[in-house]
């Protein structure tokens, strides 16, 4: 009952997306965002969502530690489930675990070949087969034009759907897409793009690039306190 409740509670649904799966199979998504407002605290709650429906979720950060990032899903699933009681959650998330993989890169040091390499020792291994992958702090610009192109073809061989966090500054000017102008001359290689916008002491989910069946003008924000995605409407948890 518990793991239905959190799944039903998807909170991109409310940005109008019909089905679970918003990403296509060998889809990139981006969430953009100055630092320290969000980025990673909502691909997370996307990865949960992923974990809860059964879907192995390969976390790569290019920053921080694994401890840190198993943090950050330690507290965001006990802030989603803090409604019931503890037994219950905690067979809950034993019972997911096993759909998460957390790996690190130094920046300098990752590279798409690395990548397919690792990601071939654990498949042919049965360690763990990728069905959605979330890649945190890779520059997504023009520089890694070739390195994006080659991670699409990675993505489109495998079916697996890539989320990605782009670090934007908060007085960069858009390009003539609309986009930030760092990222506009990759974000042809995106099928969805979410931007996060601080607002006074609201951070507001935008919708900028996705699906035609998305309905435009989702009401979503991010809470500042617990880091969780709301329904504006209402201040209602969604995830």
């Amino acid at each position: 009952m518990l793991k239905q409740d959190l799944i039903l509670r998807n909170p991109l649904q409310h940005l109008g997306f019909e089905t679970e799966d918003i990403l296509p199979g060998g889809g990139f998504g981006a969430v953009l965002a100055p630092a320290g407002v969000g980025k990673t605290a909502l691909l997370v709650q996307l990865a949960l969502n992923g974990m809860l429906r059964n879907r192995n979720v390969l976390h790569i950060s290019l920053n921080d530690p694994v401890n840190k990032v198993t943090l950050w899903y330690n507290e965001l699933f006990g802030h989603l489930a803090d409604r019931y009681e503890a037994t219950q959650i905690n067979r809950l998330w034993e019972s997911v675990l096993p759909h998460r993989f957390i790996m690190t890169f130094r920046v300098e040091s990752f590279s798409v070949p690395k990548l397919e390499e690792r990601l071939n020792d654990l498949t042919e291994q049965g360690i763990f087969s990728t069905e959605i992958m979330i890649i945190d702090g890779l520059h997504c610009d023009a520089s890694l034009q070739n390195d994006l192109v080659a991670l699409k073809k990675l993505a489109g061989k495998s079916g697996m759907r890539i989320w990605f966090t782009v670090h934007t500054h908060r007085r960069e000017s858009p390009g003539e897409d609309g986009l930030p102008a760092s990222f506009s001359p990759v974000a042809g290689l995106f099928d969805l793009v979410l931007e996060l916008q601080p607002e006074r002491e609201d951070i507001h989910i935008k919708l900028l690039r996705g699906a035609e069946s998305a309905a435009p003008g989702g009401a979503l924000l991010l809470d500042p306190s617990t880091m969780l995605i709301k329904n504006r409407s209402n201040g209602g948890t969604c995830t």
